[in-house]
This record gives structure tokens, C-alpha cells and sequence, in this order.
């Protein structure tokens, strides 16, 4: 990883739309044609412009049964994400669409405006039972193109008419756009909100996740969830290895001071196409440090004495191991005694329950 590539994509986390295909995903070789000498005859590349496209699909709750997370039912609004974190585990869904987990996945994006309706529908089934819908698991609720569609409030709307409990996962900011409801959520104990905040230094972050909310504009939401009564978690996630775990114990200090009570990291994840895109990632931006960053993951990652990018297993996936680990863990732990911050475990209230009115009305009593 010692030589840098060119020129570097400016404003986009991942360097390319290049991606081992694994779905039908179409690749193209070098024969010659004007399309390999398209730069040089038309001119460099236009700006990446991001599009969106409305996508009905006839149901929105997905359910899973894994059994190491805490949630077996998710909302995605959004396919793809525009924040562009190189790093994002969910890259690999755009393969699924012949698009590459490159680019592809955050400028290439995919809306669904009918979510809120779907969801009431659902809600409204006399088989259906109650429990914590989370959201941002896949893609971003909170990402730009919500001040458009606001589907995400939409979907906090109807939580909030049904009694639905919801957790909600970002990188934004911008949550606090829905600070009324999230407000009323939470005095029936119905909502939890985890912002992720992966560095303090804003450059860093511009290269990380370049369309994301800036670290202390995170930091400050995190401030107002807790001032108007929401609970409040900040994920220290992902931590990579050389490049910003240096930030581990700043960030838990400074969630503190503002009331935050729960904290949590979660180590880099590499699934699929994610870890060709990351070392693409870290060879034009870090590549003096490249290889020693890859060789710490690996050793994180390891299993049966073999080095590995990831671990896809149930259980270990989200726990590495090794001398590396066992310092982050240690280092973490150490952060937070000191701050008087742990990890609370938010109990949301499924009893209040009452299925919603079909038609897309409000209760308005």
C-alpha cells in the first residue's frame, strides 16, 4: 500500500465504483475501444451527481433471526446511503442490484416514499405483536436526502400514534429535525437514539465519511437528545485500528459532559466488497500507514491462528480478539469508569401498544 492512487474522488468515501463481483455485477476488460481512452478523448469525469429513485415495495418491516443483536425487526427507508462512510458493513446490499458497493452505493440511491403507509398497514394486522423496530441498521435514516422525503418522520408518526416502540440509529445531526417526536416518544418510553461518532478531527472525518455530520455537530445532538429527555447513547463505532483509535477516550469524556449515560465501540467490519474498497481507501490516504492497519485487523479478525479480514460468525463478529482487542477493550473500559459512563441498557415499553387506524389518518385524541 506504499504507492498512492490517482487522482483522489473528492467528496465520496469510497476511490472507485470497482468491486469483486458476486452477483452478476458486470465487469468490462481492456480491448482497445474509445472506452478505454474515454478520458482522454472527452475530458475527465463530471462531478458525481447523486440520484434517487422511488422504489413500492408491498411490505417495509424486515425481520431477522440472528442471534447475537438485539432486535428482530428493522425499517430501512433508504437503499444506499450519501453520507459515503468507506467503511459501512452495508455496502455490499448494493451488489444485490448489479451496482457496485463502491459508488454506486452512495451516489446511486433508492427512496420509499409509501414506508410510513406500509408500516401503519402492518401495524394494523390483528397477528401482529409488538416489538422494538430499529432503524438505521442498514442504511442511514437521517441522511441528507431525508429533508426531502421525510420519510423517517413519517415512520416516527406512526410509532407515536400506535405506541410503538423504536430505536434509531445515525450519523447525523439531523435527528434533531424530529425533536418533537422523539421528545413525546420518550415520555412513553418508546424511543432510544445512538448517534455514532467515529472521530474528533474533522479532517479525518471528511476522508471517513465525508457526507456525514461533522464530530461535534454529533457531539452536540447527542447534548440535546439528553436535554429534552431522550435517551441517549454514543457508539464509538467503527474503532480502526491506527487510524482513530486514538480518539477512544476523548469522545467517552466529552459524551459525558454533556449527560450521556451509555456508551459502546464496535471494532471495523469487513464484509464482502467492503475490505477491497477500504484498502483502496487507505492506499490513497493513508499509505505509509496501510499495511499496518490491515495487519492489526487481521489479527482481530483471526481464527484457528489464521489472519482474516473478517469474521462473518455469529457471537465473534462484533468481538475480536487478540492483544489488540483486549486493549481496546481494556483501554474503553478504563475511559469510561473515569468519565462515570457505562452501558445502559434502555428498556422501551411495549405494553402501551394499540394498533393504528388503516386509511393513513392520525388519531387525533
Amino acid at each position: 500500500m506504499e504507492q498512492r492512487l490517482e487522482p483522489e474522488v473528492s467528496g465520496r468515501g469510497a476511490q472507485s465504483g470497482a468491486a469483486p463481483p458476486r452477483f452478476g455485477l458486470a465487469t468490462r476488460e481492456a480491448d482497445g475501444d474509445w472506452r478505454d481512452h474515454v478520458e482522454s478523448l472527452d475530458g475527465p469525469p463530471v462531478k458525481l451527481r447523486t440520484t434517487v429513485t422511488e422504489e413500492n415495495p408491498k411490505t417495509i418491516l424486515s425481520f431477522n433471526r440472528s442471534p447475537d443483536i438485539a432486535f428482530d425487526r428493522s425499517i430501512n427507508a433508504y437503499r444506499g446511503c450519501e453520507h459515503g462512510c468507506v467503511y459501512c458493513f452495508a455496502r455490499p446490499t448494493h451488489a444485490y442490484h448489479d451496482l457496485s458497493p463502491g459508488l454506486d452505493f452512495e451516489t446511486q440511491l433508492f427512496a420509499k416514499p409509501a414506508a410510513a403507509d406500509l408500516l401503519r398497514t402492518t401495524l394494523a394486522k390483528p397477528a401482529y405483536r409488538p416489538r422494538p423496530i430499529a432503524m438505521g441498521t442498514n442504511t442511514d435514516p437521517y441522511q441528507p436526502i431525508e429533508r426531502q422525503y421525510r420519510i423517517t418522520r413519517q415512520v416516527l408518526e406512526v410509532c407515536l400514534d400506535a405506541r410503538h416502540p423504536v430505536t434509531i440509529t445515525t450519523k447525523s445531526d439531523r435527528v434533531l429535525d424530529d425533536l418533537d417526536l422523539l421528545a413525546q416518544l420518550a415520555r412513553h418510553r418508546l424511543v432510544a437514539v445512538a448517534i455514532s461518532v467515529t472521530t474528533l478531527d474533522p479532517r479525518l472525518s471528511g476522508k471517513l465519511e465525508p457526507r456525514a455530520a461533522a464530530p461535534a455537530k454529533r457531539l452536540a445532538a447527542l447534548g440535546k437528545l439528553v436535554d429534552a429527555g431522550v435517551p441517549a447513547h454514543c457508539s464509538i463505532a467503527p474503532i480502526i485500528p491506527a487510524i482513530t483509535d486514538a480518539f477512544m477516550e476523548e469522545i467517552v469524556q466529552r459524551a459525558a459532559a454533556l449527560g450521556v449515560r451509555s456508551a459502546g465501540w464496535i471494532p471495523l467490519r469487513l464484509p464482502h466488497e467492503v475490505a477491497p474498497l477500504f484498502r483502496e481507501w487507505l492506499s490513497v490516504h493513508f499509505p505509509e500507514r496501510g499495511d499496518k492497519v490491515m495487519a492489526i485487523v487481521r489479527s482481530i479478525r483471526a481464527k484457528d491462528g489464521e489472519g482474516r479480514d473478517n469474521d462473518p460468525d455469529f457471537f465473534t463478529r462484533m468481538k475480536p480478539r487478540g492483544v489488540w482487542a483486549d486493549l481496546f477493550r481494556a483501554r474503553f473500559r478504563l475511559a469510561c469508569k473515569r468519565a462515570g459512563i457505562g452501558k445502559t441498557r434502555f428498556e422501551l415499553d411495549c405494553s402501551q401498544f394499540r394498533r393504528p387506524e388503516v386509511g393513513g389518518q392520525i388519531r387525533l385524541f
